[in-house]
């Protein structure tokens, strides 16, 4: 394996995953081992505190009724039958004296507990202590009992069978952790590779896409789980993605076409003045005018678009300033009455008395002039447009645009607002195709949007909702 692969092994989720796994796993068996051990040698230290404590109330009961050498007879026969390497039998003075005991021989210097002695000086009945069995590693528990005036009893009882079997309850865990760990791992390895097993499908199909391959997705295996919540997120993403380079391309040609016309046109009039010279003012000046006329034309479009985006990326952000709102329309009717009556057309306004509103003048101005625009340019002579605007309710306004016109096409609906978009029918009238999607984008940065109702030879009708910065 390769420096650059072992590093990446090493840095791998299914890695972390594993160790994360096999470690958390290994650290609750130890903690349940250590659990179950501790309450082993609990449960052995109380059984063997209750035989001592019952042992000592037989010697204590027939030292009251026989006396001190009954107590002698029974301590040599309770340690040779129970094995005098498992049990011995003390008795002691108040200082601490040994005068009797049984057998000693296996059980070396096992000392006296001063603490014990002055705990039952005290007014304790029994005491109890754990200590080393001689020289060995064997553990013993030892018991202090008053069981007469000034006479005490050191009963001690060997744990070395008991030993025995905690050193195999470890072994034994030891043996099964081992192979615990091993089976932990193992899964942890599946269930980590299974898991992300999706994000490296999420990552081939990622590094596979390229400009000419938006159109792949990540499969979504169905399972609801978090892993298809990602693909089903990416695939959104790519979906826009893909939506917004199909977008930026057929700008990029509209725009290509709608400013190499005018452009075309300024070179050939360049041409013909250097070829044939300007013979007199009164050219010069038809020359200059067509110039400027069609410079005018590349700056409104190029002005709308860079409005269009700007607003659209929120870095043309609409003013707070409070107007009348009606009055607004009311003038921007009043401007387009001329332009209709010249068309044969009848303009006619709805309009409350007035209608606080807080937001961009400028740009609303700019919507309504759009949409008037748009609406006499596709009504033919006779027809009818009207303007309405809603009464004002809760920060709320709704801005309607009727035409009895040429209507539009169920094909071209989608896509009217679309930058450069223009209709086989629109395709006979000036305009670049940018005036509807200015329009839309500053109704959406006043919280709103425009929507638009229309069939071929049925009008249209344009509504853009609003939402007042005074409310908000």
């Amino acid at each position: 394996m390769s420096s650059e692969k072992t590093v990446r092994f090493r840095n791998s989720l299914t890695l972390r995953l594993t160790l994360w796994y096999a470690g958390i796993f290994t650290a609750s068996s130890f903690v349940a081992f250590f659990l179950f051990y501790a309450l082993i040698t609990a449960f052995i230290q109380e059984k063997t505190d209750i035989e001592l404590s019952n042992q000592s109330g037989q010697f204590a009961l027939l030292f009251q009724e026989r006396g001190i050498r009954a107590i002698e007879d029974l301590a040599v026969f309770e340690a040779q039958a129970s094995g005098e390497k498992k049990v011995f039998f003390r008795l002691l003075y108040l200082n601490g004296q040994v005068f009797s005991s049984s057998n000693m021989a296996l059980w070396e210097e096992m000392p006296v507990s001063k603490e014990a002695i002055q705990k039952l000086a005290g007014g304790e009945r029994i005491a109890f202590e754990t200590v080393l069995q001689g020289k060995s590693e064997n553990q013993a528990r030892i018991l202090y009992r008053m069981i007469g005036p000034g006479v005490i009893l050191q009963i001690g009882q060997s744990l070395e069978n008991y030993r025995r079997i905690l050193d195999a309850f470890q072994r034994i865990f030891l043996l099964t952790m081992a192979l615990l760990m091993s089976l932990a791992t193992g899964i942890g390895w599946f269930m980590a590779n299974r898991a992300v097993s999706g994000v490296r499908a999420i990552t081939r199909t990622a590094n596979d896409i390229s400009a000419k391959t938006l159109g792949k997705r990540v499969p979504v295996k169905g399972r609801g789980d978090e892993i298809d919540q990602l693909a089903m997120t990416l695939n959104q993403m790519l979906d826009r993605i893909q939506s917004l380079v199909a977008e930026i391309r057929q700008m990029s040609d509209d725009i290509a076409h709608d400013l190499k016309s005018p452009l075309t046109r300024i070179r050939g009039m360049a041409e013909i003045a250097l070829a044939t010279g300007v013979k007199s003012p009164a050219e010069h000046e038809t020359m200059a005018a067509s110039v400027i006329e069609e410079c005018d034309r590349l700056q409104e479009i190029i002005s709308t678009m860079l409005m269009i985006s700007k607003t659209e990326a929120g870095v043309e952000k609409p003013s707070h300033e409070t107007f009348d709102l009606a009055e607004l329309v009311r003038d921007a009717c009043e401007l387009f009455e001329i332009t209709a009556e010249d068309r044969g057309l009848t303009l006619a306004c709805s309009l409350p008395d007035a209608c606080i509103f807080c937001g961009d003048a400028r740009m609303l101005q700019r919507m309504l002039a759009n949409l008037l625009d748009n609406a006499i340019k596709y009504t033919l002579s006779g027809g009818r447009i009207e303007t309405a605007l809603s009464p004002c309710r809760k920060g709320e306004v709704t801005l309607d645009v009727r035409d009895t016109g040429i209507g539009i096409s169920p094909e071209a609906l989608p896509h009217i607002f679309e930058r450069f978009y223009r209709g086989d029918q629109s395709r006979s009238e000036s305009g670049a195709g940018l005036g509807l999607s200015l329009a839309r984008a500053i109704a959406r940065a006043h919280g709103g949007d425009i929507t638009v109702e229309s069939a071929p030879d049925e009008g249209s009708v344009f509504e853009a909702r609003l939402v007042s910065w005074c409310e908000n």
